[in-house]
């Protein structure tokens, strides 16, 4: 459980449904910079924070959280790269993901390298 209470399996679950919620009413940004900044920092990272704080407490998570997790981090880079007008069928790892981000120590830049998006000048 966390400090609100909410065990790894719900949080999970919000993020999942947020981000499919956010997919269902996404309309393209006027500023792409600005909502593809919030989809990573409200919702990639913290999906990258519960994997990362999970594997480095030794923790390890059921087959159906892990795939939700993913399934999660997808649909966030997903919608990152819709704000570009990018569409793409994200299907990375969640592992992948986080030594990515563990590497570059950013959520953009994490999610540029994965997608492609925008293209690097």
């Amino acid at each position: 459980m966390n400090a609100e209470g909410e065990s790894r399996h719900e949080r999970i679950e919000a993020l999942a449904e947020r981000a499919h919620e956010e997919r269902e009413r996404f309309v393209p940004p006027e500023n792409p910079d600005e909502r593809a900044l919030s989809y990573l920092t409200d919702g990639l990272w913290p999906v990258l924070e519960l994997y990362i704080g999970a594997r480095s407490s030794g923790e390890g998570f059921s087959r159906a959280e892990h795939a939700a997790l993913e399934d999660a981090l997808n649909e966030w880079l997903e919608l990152y790269a819709l704000c570009y007008g990018a569409g793409i069928d994200a299907a990375f790892s969640v592992r992948e993901t986080a030594e990515l981000f563990v590497e570059t120590h950013s959520v953009r830049d994490t999610a540029q390298l994965l997608t492609h998006v925008p293209t690097r000048r």
